[in-house]
Order: structure tokens, then C-alpha cells, then sequence
């Protein structure tokens, strides 16, 4: 109970911070957008349209964490947990879809540089800087940007334009010192780089979670010892391990047990199992027991381990 009630907890920070971040974010994008008809500026309003990229993120997220909110039904058992994972994986299609059009615009720069008002560039640049350096401290203090998908994924967005706005920032010093028109999209290749890769890490890793892939922070072959360790289990087959969303993970598993082990004794067993498991932050456990007499071998893993060698849900 204990880890759920962590769980809970930190599902409401995060909220709370995606909702604040976006209101911030698109309270600044409104700004800017008016300050760029105002100026008839063409950087501000492209830098406007970043924002309004930044803005759907963090919203998507923010819907993806009051869908994951809804209880568990007879057609979602687990509820709609796994929605935050498919908002981490269009935000990381976006940042992706954002760093391929920025390098498109920047080519057509690099080839036809265009009159930039750098002195209102610089002014909206640093504003911009300001807002999303509180966005970002405020995301970092309050919420979990280095497990939750979802909410690293926002991060990243929001990151990607802090350093958006130091690239501006330096371009329009060039470009008002010096006169280097192509200042400006030089900035905005190396930010676009860090966003593709940025991009990238997140779709591979929200990818992996909905392909019930083994999570990063558990280590099988340490599970299979702590669980073998026991003097009761005889030998576990059929193991899975994975996450239902960032932070919730799961494990089912076979155990082979001594026949002679009582209906309490059984009991213990798995409660010693569920108590070791949840300090390797598995939360959701579920172990048929078999006795040696009666042991389930036509599983899908086993057949295959008889096919092509031994694979890690089986041991000896």
C-alpha cells in the first residue's frame, strides 16, 4: 500500500506541475504573438509557433494525467495508466517533427538570408529565456522528470526552447554587432540537434514500455535470485516483468514449491515475495504456485526454450 500511496503522490505533483508549466507557457505564447504583429516580426512569431509546440505538449500531458486518473474497468482492467505513455510518445514524435522542420527553415535561411529586427528578437529572446528557465526550476523542484515518461518528455520539450531562446539570444547579439545574417540559423541547427536526440531517447524508451519490455531500473537476473533465494521455491518458469506506465511495474511468474507446504505456509510465501519485490520497485505481483508433482510446462516460454536454447524466463 505504501507504494501506491508514493504512487498517487507523486502523480498529483506532476500534474499539478504540467498545469502550471502550461499555463505559464501559453500565457507567454500570447504575448509573443501579439508583440510579433505588433513589430511585424517574423522571429517572434516563428518562435511564437515553437512555443504553441511547447504549449500542446505540455496540455497533451496534462489530459494524459487526468485520463490515467479514470478508474479500471471490465474493458480497461488497468484503468487508462498507459495513456501517459502514449502522450510520452507523441510528444517525443513532435520534439522529432519540430527538429526536422527547424532544419528545413534554417537550409532556407542559410540560402536566402532574411532581414531579421534583431533588436526586438533579443528582447522577446530573453523574456522567453526568463520564463522557460522558471518553467524548467519549477519541473525539476516539484515533479519527476527523470522516471515519469510523460512529464520527462514535457521537460524536454521546455528545455529544448530554454535553449532555443540562448541561441536567439547570441544570434541577435551577431547579428546586431556584426551583421551575421547567418547567425540565426546556426543557432537553431545545434538546438535542433539536441531536440532530435532528445526526441528520440523518449519514443525509444515510451516504445519499449508499451512493448511490455523489461524496465530499465529492474534487473532480471537479480529478481530470479532473490525469489530462488527462498528455501520453499523449488524453481520459478514463465517469468514477465513490466511496466504498466513510468513508475508501475509488474511481475507473473510460475513458482515451483515444496509439495508439502501448507495453505497458510503458501500464504507467507507470497507475502515474503511481495515484500522483497516491492524494495526492487515491483508493486504488482501476481505467482501460481505449483508443486513438483503437478508443474506447468507447456508454457509459451518454455516451448520456446526447448526450440531455440534458454531464454530469461526460465531457470534451472
Amino acid at each position: 500500500m505504501g507504494h501506491d500511496h508514493s504512487h498517487d503522490h507523486t502523480h498529483g505533483a506532476n500534474k499539478k506541475i504540467l498545469m502550471i508549466s502550461f499555463i505559464i507557457i501559453t500565457a507567454f505564447m500570447i504575448v509573443e504573438v501579439i508583440g510579433g504583429f505588433v513589430t511585424n516580426s517574423l522571429a517572434l512569431l516563428s518562435d511564437a509557433g515553437h512555443m504553441l509546440s511547447d504549449s500542446i505538449s505540455l496540455g497533451v500531458g496534462f489530459a494524459a494525467f487526468v485520463m490515467g486518473e479514470k478508474v479500471a474497468n471490465y474493458s480497461k482492467t488497468y484503468g487508462y495508466k498507459r495513456f501517459e505513455i502514449l502522450a510520452a510518445v507523441f510528444n517525443g514524435a513532435a520534439l522529432i517533427g519540430i527538429s526536422l522542420y527547424i532544419f528545413f527553415e534554417a537550409y532556407k535561411r542559410f540560402v536566402n538570408p532574411p532581414e531579421v529586427a534583431s533588436a526586438g528578437m533579443l528582447i522577446i529572446a530573453t523574456i522567453g529565456l526568463i520564463v522557460n528557465i522558471v518553467v524548467a526550476v519549477v519541473m525539476m523542484r516539484g515533479g519527476d522528470t527523470e522516471e515519469n515518461l510523460n512529464l520527462r518528455a514535457a521537460f524536454l520539450h521546455v528545455l529544448g526552447d530554454l535553449l532555443g531562446s540562448v541561441g536567439a539570444i547570441i544570434a541577435a547579439l551577431l547579428i546586431m554587432l556584426f551583421g551575421f545574417g547567418w547567425a540565426d540559423p546556426l543557432a537553431s541547427v545545434l538546438v535542433a540537434l539536441l531536440v532530435l536526440i532528445s526526441g528520440w531517447r523518449v519514443t525509444k524508451d515510451a516504445v519499449h514500455v508499451l512493448m511490455e519490455g523489461t524496465p530499465k531500473s529492474v534487473e532480471l537476473d537479480d529478481i530470479i535470485q532473490t525469489i530462488e533465494a527462498l528455501p520453499e521455491i523449488v524453481d520459478i518458469h514463465d517469468l514477465h516483468v513490466w511496466s504498466i506506465t513510468s513508475g508501475e511495474n509488474a511481475l507473473s511468474c510460475h513458482a515451483v514449491v515444496d509439495g508439502s507446504l501448507s495453505v497458510n505456509e503458501s500464504q507467507q510465501l507470497l507475502e515474503t515475495i511481495e515484500h522483497k519485490l516491492e524494495h526492487k520497485g515491483i508493486g504488482h505481483v501476481t505467482i501460481q504456485m505449483e508443486s513438483r508433482d503437478h508443474q506447468h510446462v507447456d508454457s509459451l516460454l518454455c516451448q520456446n526454450e526447448q526450440e531455440s536454447g534458454p531464454s530469461p524466463g526460465h531457470s534451472h
